[in-house]
């Protein structure tokens, strides 16, 4: 553990921050999700709607620095084409 006064404060910081990047991390995962499953029941109209939903959440998160944006712009991309490709 910390000895000194200074790093105690920033222990107890980056694990406040851990946390609330945890939540955030955990909501996006959500969000995509929702878009796989409903490719997986093969439902175009509601995958659409969802992944409309999903595209300003992954924004934010880049926003917020919790996601790289190349990261963000995969998961745009491979979950765009398969939604393109579903029947």
């Amino acid at each position: 553990m910390a000895n000194i006064k200074s790093s105690e404060k920033r222990a107890v910081q980056n694990e406040k921050v851990r946390k609330h990047k945890a939540g955030l991390k955990s909501t996006y995962r959500t969000y995509i999700k929702k878009v796989e499953l409903e490719m997986a029941a093969n439902k175009k109209e509601e995958a659409v709607k969802a992944f409309k939903l999903l595209i300003p959440v992954l924004d934010k998160m880049v926003a917020k620095g919790i996601m790289h944006e190349n990261k963000a712009a995969r998961y745009k991309t491979r979950l765009n084409d398969k939604i393109k490709n579903l029947k």
